[in-house]
């Protein structure tokens, strides 16, 4: 896939590579995974954007915290009396019961009372916050209410109940029954007092305000009772006049008229019981006098009188019967018998009379006392419906009447209860903790703030330098030269303050007085990179995209190193504008350069400059030497280059930067092996893109990209690469 990839850009850039040999790629598996080097690289090197952010939100912060107005919190701590000792009854049956324990709703509820508008009011009021000229209407406003100063008041004790309700807070300690009370103010003194206010508050207040209240509540029932007690009397009233209207009058065992009629019930059946006896016997006693037994009636054989004249009558029968058998029925003494026994039989007949009319009269009279009584019965029955028609109208006034006397017996118990308890009220909370004033102030929170502060300026650090890195379009890596542009890396080559051990010195110079120098060893490195990614590359042309990118230093150090190795080298300078080599050598002036050479004016050996301290033959450009550049583009600059392929063991050419000069494009591919210098994070990636795409595809051999102008020091922080580990190996250089 990397090979594939780096295909497609030179394609694109139009590079023909100079040997078969390819980048060297990373394991494509590699690539998936997250590098920690690489994210800790990129920190490194964005380590100045993070510090900025960090200490520039620091610093924001601290100006905050600095500008912020300084608050106090007082805190006082009060706690419920999780069981209250009633010291009087609570009802009427002389028997306490034990408080529940307050539930975990209740201590909720207690902490919203705490700073409950009521609450809040009350401490306004009793600490006179109403007076204070803070609360006080604003003058516009005073003018209007100064004849209104109840209006006025009224304002202002709005304002300090809506201050004292902002900065109150209050909550449970923890899962006890304590109730922390907290206000912040930017008085201190003021805090701690108001903080306690609410405290003596909730606590004396609501206690005084229990028995206010119930005093209050006691009035209120002593005159509810008083007129329930005038009702309760006068629905009995009712009650009696409509019984003594309506004939309802009643004892214990139902009214009047119900006893009347039950004694009536049993009367008439006792009557008609005896009626039937008596009316019994005297048929039985007519039945036996039809039969002839006039003397032998049952009812008659009960009287006495005719007991006696039965065993008379007996005695005389006997008597008849003996002397008529002795004298015969002529007999006188039979005859003063006869007429003896038929005066006993005629009163014994008589007597039976008698007793038969006494019954005749007996089962009269119980006949009509048993009519008697069953109309006293009907009467009394029809009176009962009447009385029963009205109940209906005396149970509305007896319902009435109980109910006003059970709601006066209930408002009764409870005056009772109430005066009873009246003074024995006991407080729902006590204080724990008065508020001290604070020394220190709460708000701001300097450490608070300042881990905050830490916190978002690492945040906003972070997303900084990924940000910053993110839209960077430098080039520091060789892997980003190699993944990025799909070209060769080179090598590196530093900048000599970065590695030079004492003052300034001039680059080209450092080479001689410091050979065994990392400065010098990247030349080499850079030799020795061409050598494996060029065959035959006998012309080096070194380039750049852009201007002031260290191509014409990389061109002349590069050849005084190939020089002072023994090598036969010439150093061409092909920039007409620039004539960065040129000016290098200081005091050509009046010589022949490049374009006499190519013009036919002046032969190569005139115009050859060598560099004493290495035996460099320089071919530099006159500073008349114009803009013909048709010359270093023609048949004149093949000629040219082939006397010195002949003469040369190498030719460097430092050519213009392709973007703004056109013919550096065909002087580039004049020679066998192109070099582009790229100036370490400054050189964006668009324009080295821009500029390889610009290259003709089937003409410019490429040999690589070198960065010049690196930091040293800073590397490692960017790199993993082979001048990750400058640390490590800087002693190695002598």
């Amino acid at each position: 896939m990397v090979n594939t990839a780096i295909d497609f850009y030179r394609a694109r850039a139009g590079i023909v590579p100079a040997t078969p040999a390819e980048p060297r790629a990373n394991n494509a598996a590699a690539t998936d995974r997250i590098d920690l080097r690489r994210l800790t690289a990129m920190f490194r090197r964005r380590i100045g954007v993070f510090l900025g952010v960090l200490l520039g939100v620091l610093a924001i912060g601290m100006v905050i915290t600095a500008l912020q107005p300084r608050t106090y919190q007082a805190r006082a701590e009060v706690t419920l009396n999780s069981k209250l000792q009633p010291v009087a009854p609570t009802s009427t049956n002389d028997r306490t019961d034990q408080p529940a324990i307050p539930s975990e709703s209740f201590v909720d509820t207690q902490v919203s009372v705490i700073t409950s508008e009521t609450n809040t009011a009350a401490v306004a009021d009793a600490l006179g916050l109403a007076h204070d000229p803070r609360f006080a209407p604003s003058p516009d406003e005073g003018k209007a209410a100064n004849t209104k100063s109840a209006s006025a008041q009224q304002s202002a004790r709005e304002a300090a109940i809506a201050y004292l309700a902002k900065n109150v807070a209050a909550q449970r300690i923890g899962t006890t029954y304590g109730i922390a009370i907290t206000f912040e103010s930017s008085d201190p003194q003021e805090a701690a007092r108001i903080a306690n206010a609410f405290a003596e508050q909730y606590t004396l207040g609501a206690l005084e305000n229990k028995r206010s209240g119930a005093r209050e509540t006691t009035g209120v029932i002593a005159n509810r009772l008083e007129q329930l007690r005038q009702q309760a009397l006068a629905d009995s009233a009712t009650v009696q006049r409509y019984r003594i209207a309506h004939n309802l009058l009643s004892t214990t065992q139902g009214t009047l008229t119900e006893q009347e009629i039950s004694s009536y019930n049993q009367e008439v059946t006792a009557a008609r019981a005896q009626a039937s006896e008596d009316a019994a016997r005297l048929e039985a006693a007519q039945r036996q006098l039809q039969a002839g037994g006039s003397g032998g009636v049952g009812e008659a054989s009960l009287s006495p009188v005719i007991g006696q004249m039965r065993a008379q009558q007996a005695g005389l029968a006997a008597e008849f019967a003996a002397m008529s058998s002795r004298y015969g029925p002529q007999h006188p003494e039979v005859l003063r018998s006869k007429a003896q026994l038929d005066a006993v039989n005629r009163q014994i007949a008589a007597e039976t009379q008698r007793v038969m009319a006494s019954l005749e009269a007996k089962a009269r009279v119980s006949q009509q006392r048993l009519a008697s009584l069953a109309g006293s019965l009907d009467a009394s029955r029809g009176a009962l419906a009447q009385n029963n028609a009205a109940q209906v109208g005396l149970d509305d006034l007896q319902k009435r009447a109980e109910t006003s006397n059970a709601l006066y017996e209930s408002y009764l118990n409870r005056f009772k209860e109430l005066t009873a308890r009246e003074g024995t009220e006991q407080a729902d909370a006590d204080m724990l903790h008065r508020a001290d004033v604070p020394r220190h102030p709460n708000s701001p929170h300097i450490l608070i703030n300042g881990v905050l502060a830490v916190a978002l300026g690492t945040g906003l650090g972070i997303a900084a330098a990924f940000l910053a890195e993110m839209t960077f379009t430098g080039l520091t890596t060789g892997e980003d030269i190699e993944e990025r542009m799909g070209v060769r890396y080179l090598c590196a080559i530093p900048t000599l303050q970065s590695v030079a051990r004492r003052g300034e010195r001039v680059p080209a110079s450092a080479l001689l007085e410091d050979p065994r120098s990392v400065f010098a060893e990247s030349f080499r490195s850079l030799r020795a990179s061409i050598a494996m990614n060029a065959t035959e590359a006998r012309i080096i042309a070194i380039t750049s995209a852009l201007p002031e990118e260290g191509k014409t230093t990389t061109s002349i150090c590069l050849a005084r190193s190939m020089a002072a190795a023994g090598d036969r080298i010439l150093l061409i300078d092909g920039d007409l504008r620039h004539q960065g080599v040129s000016r290098f050598l200081r005091g050509g002036e009046g010589r022949p350069g490049l374009m006499e050479v190519l013009h036919g004016t002046a032969s190569l050996d005139d115009a050859l400059v060598v560099d004493p301290g290495t035996g460099l033959s320089i071919l530099p450009l006159c500073a008349e030497a114009g803009d013909r550049a048709e010359l270093m583009t023609g048949v004149e600059m093949d000629r040219l280059l082939a006397t010195a392929r002949e003469r040369f063991d190498a030719v460097i050419i430092d050519t213009a930067p392709v973007l703004p000069i056109a013919d550096a494009r065909l002087l580039l591919g004049k020679a066998d092996a192109s070099v582009f210098v790229v100036r370490w994070r400054k050189t964006p990636e668009q324009a080295l893109r821009a500029a390889l795409r610009l290259l003709p595809i089937d003409r410019v051999q490429l040999a690589g990209v070198a960065l010049t102008r690196v930091d040293m020091r800073k590397q490692p922080r960017f790199d993993y690469g082979e001048t990750a580990f400058y640390r490590s190996y800087e002693s190695y250089y002598a």
